[in-house]
């Protein structure tokens, strides 16, 4: 066979098990497992003909611009080590074959649209789509896969049937790529208030990816912690409202009489000395004694309390997220076990 001598399309038989995208999204592997060697995968790939290569060892089964879904698949076939599941029973039967991704996830802007945020980009206009893989694997980024690397892969959350890393890490892989602040701002902000984590879990991943060092990235952080904190300050105020709780005064500070100051609280129940105290801290690059002094402080403010009469229930907005009655119980029992103690010392109560 030379240049010049038409070929034929190859029937596509041999590949009626694979689901619909994989009947249009293939690997080399694959082609050869069905009987296509690579140099007729390469003649078909031809201009004119009907494949296309859109990345190292992929081929698009058909002419014409993929689409999203194509993409995505595409770039995980390059990057990863794949599997197959759903492998037919019997011999001849057509049980839809479904593509497991070993060591490869989306990840970046492309994994946050999956995550349905609404302020990144629509998967069309994304020029290239990063996927995240550990740091050992021999890739390199090429047209429209840009490769991440990791020494630690995060568990992949599974999006549309795909591996998606989770949003605080695709946040970080995301912001790497921005310099825009305000795109920043409002990446981090949706990740917050629409729910998908919470700020700590932000801050730990930009930190480790060692963006806390850049401006606009410390200007979108701050922002980012204040809308934490009255994010969970509004779940504190539903908790005590949806389960029936005795009112507290909100936001208050405590003194001796005549005495020193002994801290802020979130929530205060004098008739019962609890107290309830929101621990919103999170991980900051190059302030690892900042840390360890704040929890310090956190501490002794604690055993201070205490040690004067009052309970201290401490919460942290991950668990009124996801375990409101659970933190409504414990205070609960905390109020009803206030007539077991002996009377709290008598303290100031003024608004913080």
């Amino acid at each position: 066979m030379n240049h010049n001598t038409p070929v034929p399309p190859l029937s596509p038989r041999p590949l009626r098990h694979l689901s619909e995208v994989n009947r249009r999204v293939v690997t080399a592997g694959r082609l050869r497992a069905t009987g296509v060697s690579v140099a007729e995968a390469n003649e078909q790939c031809r201009p004119g003909g009907p494949w296309q290569q859109i990345l190292p060892g992929v081929f698009l089964l058909h002419p014409g611009p993929p689409t999203s879904e194509e993409r995505l698949h595409a770039v995980l076939m390059y990057a990863a080590r794949e599997q197959s599941a759903g492998v037919p029973t019997q011999p001849g039967a057509e049980e839809p074959h479904r593509p497991v991704y070993a060591d490869a996830m989306i990840t970046g802007l492309a994994a946050l649209t999956l995550h349905g945020f609404s302020a990144t980009p629509p998967l069309p206009s994304l020029d290239r789509i990063d996927v995240l893989v550990p740091r050992m694997r021999r890739l390199r980024s090429t047209g429209g896969a840009r490769i991440v690397r990791t020494s630690a892969l995060p568990a992949a959350e599974q999006v549309t049937g795909l591996p998606v890393a989770p949003v605080p890490r695709a946040l970080a892989d995301a912001v790497t790529e921005l310099t825009d602040a305000g795109a920043v701002r409002r990446l981090l902000t949706e990740a917050v208030r629409g729910g998908h984590c919470e700020p700590a879990a932000v801050v730990r991943e930009l930190n480790n990816a060692k963006l806390l060092s850049r401006p606009h990235v410390v200007d979108a952080v701050d922002s980012l912690l204040a809308e934490g904190r009255a994010i969970a300050e509004d779940r504190l105020y539903r908790m005590v409202e949806e389960y029936g709780l005795p009112d507290p005064v909100w936001n208050v500070d405590l003194r001796l009489p005549g005495g020193p100051h002994l801290g802020g609280l979130d929530a205060y129940w004098p008739e019962q000395a609890v107290a309830v105290e929101l621990d919103t801290r999170a991980p900051r690059q190059g302030h690892r004694q900042d840390d360890d002094e704040l929890w310090s402080e956190y501490a002794r403010k604690r055993e201070h309390l205490e040690r004067l009469g009052i309970t201290v229930v401490h919460i942290t907005p991950r668990k009124l997220r996801d375990a409101m009655e659970q933190q409504a119980t414990v205070v609960r029992t905390a109020l009803m076990a206030s007539g077991d103690r002996d009377p709290a010392a008598y303290v100031v109560v003024l608004p913080r």
